[in-house]
Formats: C-alpha cells, sequence, structure tokens
C-alpha cells in the first residue's frame, strides 16, 4: 500500500540537545552518531554552528568524520549563521523560518519581512551547501493563506524541502492528516518533512499520520530527547510503521536497545520503566492470565520481539496477580517439579510478600523462596 521511501532525519544532537541541562561531550557525540551510522540513519542534524566557537568547531570534528549519512547544521535567517554553518563542512543547511504571526510577534518581524528574506537567503545559502532546507516554525499555529504562500515562495526560490514544525505539540493524527494532505495536494514536487513534539503525547502517532498523508521525511531523536515533553522518538515511529503499517524503513534496528541506553545514561535523562520500546518494563509479565498464554505462545500478549530491538528476552515476575502456571514453568526450568500443594504455598506465598513490600518477585527470587519453604 505504501510505495514511497521514508526519509529519516535525526536530530537528537541539535533539537534533543536543547532539552534543558542535557550537553553532550564531543566523544559523546561521535558515539552516538557512530551508533546512527551503523543503523543506517541517512541523515543527521548535528547542531547550531553560530552557538559558540567551540560549537562550531566541534561540529567541524564531526562533519570530518567519515559518516555515510548527510550532516545537516540548524541556522537562523542570518548571513553570519549561514558562514558559520558553511565553515564546518557540512552537507546541507536547515534554515528556520517563523510562519505563525504569535512567533512574527515576539521576534518583531512581519510576513513580508520572511518574504523578503527568503529568496535572499536561500541563494546565499544554496552557493555554499548540497542542498537546503527552509523550516516553518510554528506552522500548526499559522494561518493557512500565509503557510502556502510561505512555501510557494519557497518552491520559486529553487527549496525542495520544507519543515513543518508543530512547535509546540498541538496538533493531532487527523489535524496533522488534514494539513500535510492540503499542502501535498498544492504542491506535489515539494518534500514536507514533519517535525513534531510531545507536548500532548501524540508525537508518534502525529508522526505516523504525516507520513501516511504524504510527508516523506520526518525528524526524530533517540528517546523523544527534546524540549519540554521532547520529540518524536525514532525507535518508536520505526517500530510503530513495521508493526502497525508492515512498512520497513530499512533501519538496523537490532541496535536500538544499546543506542538508547546509552542515550539515557549521557543525557541524565532516564527512560519511563514503561517507555514504549525501550522501556524495562515492556517485555515484562505479572498477570496469571498473561504469563499462561505467554508460555504457550508469546504472540499473545507481545507483539514486539526482543530481538528485533536488541532487548532481553521476555521476563516472568511474580506478584499479587500471578498464577500457578508461570511458577511451575520456572521451577520446571531449573529442574524442580513440584506438587500443587508446593506451587500453591508458593503463589500464596509471593502475593503476600508482593503486597507487603508493592513490587514483584523475580524469577531467581522464585528458586530461594522455593528453598525457603522446603
Amino acid at each position: 500500500m505504501i510505495n514511497k521511501k521514508l526519509h529519516i532525519i535525526d536530530t537528537t544532537l541539535r533539537d534533543g540537545e536543547q532539552a534543558p541541562g542535557v550537553v553532550f561531550s564531543l566523544k559523546e557525540k561521535i558515539e552516538i552518531l557512530s551508533m546512527l551510522d551503523d543503523i543506517g540513519v541517512p541523515e543527521v542534524e548535528i547542531g547550531t554552528p553560530a552557538i559558540s566557537v567551540s560549537e562550531a568547531k566541534n561540529l567541524t570534528v564531526l562533519c570530518n568524520s567519515g559518516f555515510r549519512f548527510k550532516t545537516l547544521c540548524w541556522s537562523r535567517a542570518v548571513k553570519k549563521d549561514i558562514d558559520i554553518a558553511a565553515a564546518t563542512g557540512c552537507d546541507g543547511l536547515h534554515i528556520s523560518f517563523p510562519v505563525s504571526d504569535l512567533m512574527l510577534n515576539l521576534m518583531n518581524k512581519s510576513r513580508q519581512w520572511v518574504f523578503d528574506n527568503l529568496t535572499e537567503m536561500a541563494a546565499y545559502a544554496s552557493d555554499r551547501f548540497e542542498y537546503v532546507s527552509l523550516g516553518a516554525q510554528d506552522a500548526s499555529r499559522a494561518d493557512i493563506g500565509f503557510l502556502k504562500d510561505y512555501i510557494n515562495s519557497a518552491q520559486n526560490a529553487g527549496i525542495s524541502r520544507i519543515r513543518i514544525a508543530d512547535t509546540v505539540g498541538l496538533m493531532n493524527p487527523h489535524s496533522v492528516s488534514c494539513l500535510i494532505e492540503n499542502l501535498k495536494s498544492l504542491f506535489p514536487e515539494m518534500v514536507f518533512e514533519f517535525h513534531g513534539h510531545n507536548d500532548l503525547g501524540m508525537a508518534t502517532a502525529n508522526a505516523v499520520a504525516a507520513f501516511m498523508a504524504g510527508s516523506e521525511a520526518i525528524s526524530v531523536t533517540i528517546n523523544g530527547l527534546g524540549e519540554r515533553a521532547g520529540n518524536t522518538p525514532i525507535e518508536e515511529l520505526v517500530m510503530a510503521l513495521r508493526l502497525s503499517l508492515e512498512y520497513d524503513c530499512g533501519l538496523k534496528t537490532e541496535r536500538f536497545n544499546e543506542l538508547c541506553k546509552y542515550v539515557e545514561n549521557v543525557s541524565g535523562r532516564q527512560i519511563s520503566d514503561s517507555k514504549p520500546i525501550t522501556g524495562k518494563m515492556v517485555m515484562c509479565h505479572e498477570s496469571g492470565i498473561h504469563t499462561n498464554f505467554m508460555i504457550k505462545d508469546r504472540r499473545s500478549y507481545q507483539i514486539l520481539s526482543p530481538e528485533s530491538i536488541g532487548a532481553d528476552q521476555p521476563e516472568f515476575l511474580f506478584g499479587k496477580h500471578s498464577g500457578r502456571n508461570a511458577i511451575d514453568s520456572v521451577l520446571k526450568m531449573n529442574g524442580f517439579n513440584v506438587s500443587d500443594d508446593v506451587s500453591t504455598r508458593i503463589l500464596n506465598y509471593i502475593k503476600n510478600l508482593s503486597e507487603c513490600r508493592k513490587c514483584s518477585v523475580t524469577a531467581n527470587e522464585i528458586i530461594n523462596i522455593y528453598n525457603h519453604l522446603n
């Protein structure tokens, strides 16, 4: 059903690092990029060179490290910023323009300022980079007529990719679909990149909707790292497309778990235990009904295979909601054949224990409990 290829742009080192308190060292950036390169991400937005002299130097190192992906720098619509970015040796440049009246007013800019600068900045950057994309910052709150005029001007200036930014995560899958379908019908040759934020918890769903509606590119971050509630997580988007749409992005997802854990550690932003795809509890089961069926066929309650993301095998935990079959299974795997009476005693002990300490019992603890009761 889907015969187009999705172009993924990772912006962990740019938009992800904008999360308050997150700073990656050069060594950490190289490690992140090495893993993204191995996974097969085709393009990485590596940062904003105009932030500082040291940042520009570090980005120059990254751009000349021999990675296979295209490197993209972010810039304001200012010639000085463009020159600094060009000096890094990056392949492409992304120039951001505010398109909502709210953002324009806060920046003391007008709609006419956008049109007056767009053509000049696009031409100036096109002479210095392999490719240039333009950002429609706060597109989700922009006047639709002005947004269309902006895209038309960009197209006339030779720009072939526009970033539609849901800057405050306001959109939903329906509004995203309507917007992208509308824009794609008017500008069929333009590549529309969707850039979502997760303020209302819909970044992944919105990105999927954008792709289905015609977006050929999606920008993402590892773990959804980013300002406020973050961005669209690469691991969630890729696995959602694979399992929900049967669409393969062509990435080596077996390294997702390793990549996500590394960024968790170096960013200092802990992944929720129940975070989709890479949370440590998403492969765990306690309910007696669930574990009973999982013993027979793990597809009963597990659509995500641990092998596909490089995670550990599904783990049974035991507590208030457990049943005897899972306990018997663990004991048999460890060479114990127990009677119904013994397994019932163990189960009752576990239920009481879990209620007292308000946490689950692991498989290893089951063996200790068996030895204790016998």
